[in-house]
């Protein structure tokens, strides 16, 4: 009977342990990870300067100040447009105030104004 019930307590440990390491632990492992979310609402817009701009692949190259709400610190980057019509208003120098998205991992330009 001794034997029964450690082997019991060990096993019953054993399978507390593997849950775990699994990383159900925490708030986090209640929410679906970033990466596989559609997209993400933009909330501000951020500032940048056209440093490049793709017509043909419908693609913009901005140096930007941090994007809070993509928790982005400045850089320059590349961006997909929403609407490739915006790049023929555009010129490369063009100081700019943008919203941005993450789409399927990619960074997205939804709203873009030059500044004055």
């Amino acid at each position: 009977m001794k034997h029964l019930i450690t082997a019991a307590l060990f096993v019953g440990s054993t399978f507390t342990w593997a849950q775990q390491a699994g990383g159900t632990d925490g708030h986090d492992a209640h929410h679906a990870p970033a990466a596989t979310a559609q997209a993400q609402a933009p909330s501000e817009f951020a500032e940048g300067e056209v440093r490049r701009i793709d017509k043909s692949n419908a693609k913009l190259t901005l140096r930007h100040g941090e994007i809070k709400s993509l928790d982005m610190p400045p850089m320059t980057m590349v961006f997909s447009v929403a609407d490739a019509q915006w790049l023929d208003k555009l010129k490369v120098g063009d100081k700019v105030r943008f919203q941005a998205i993450s789409r399927n991992g990619a960074m997205t330009v939804t709203a873009i104004e030059p500044v004055r």
